[in-house]
């Protein structure tokens, strides 16, 4: 499961920024998530859970606040942008578009000129936005 995986990353990642930061202890720390990342949230907040209830007191009080990043696109032949929402797209093509981005370009086009070159410009990955802490 990446869920995991990912989970320990943030915690290493956490950790990594409070000793640059001289934090003793981190009360919150803000994950944002991109849409289109394949991520089951509950495992992903349950595995969170666990492995800072492990640490020692820098971290195991800390508040985890999950954001989600919403997927953005930019037309690489206009530079017309676009959410993904914007799409309406079946239950089906968006799933299997959030499993696997790369075949965004199979089943979306630009909004304005229609073309399937496009770059996906927000909503991808996982990574720390901000941590909170007392020196």
């Amino acid at each position: 499961m990446h869920e995991w995986a990912l989970a320990e990353a943030v915690v290493a990642t956490a950790k990594r920024a409070a000793h640059e930061k001289k934090l003793r202890r981190i009360t919150a720390i803000t994950v944002k998530l991109g849409e289109l990342q394949q991520i089951e949230r509950e495992i992903f907040s349950f595995a969170l859970e666990q492995i800072l209830s492990q640490e020692d007191a820098l971290l195991r009080h800390a508040k985890v606040i999950l954001e989600t990043e919403r997927a953005r696109f930019r037309c690489r032949v206009c530079n017309f942008e676009w959410a993904f929402e914007e799409q309406n797209l079946s239950s089906e093509v968006a799933e299997a578009i959030h499993f696997i981005p790369e075949i965004a370009h199979t089943y979306m086009r630009c909004p304005r000129c229609h073309s399937p070159d496009f770059e996906v410009i927000a909503g991808r990955g996982v990574w720390v936005a901000a941590l909170q802490g007392e020196e």
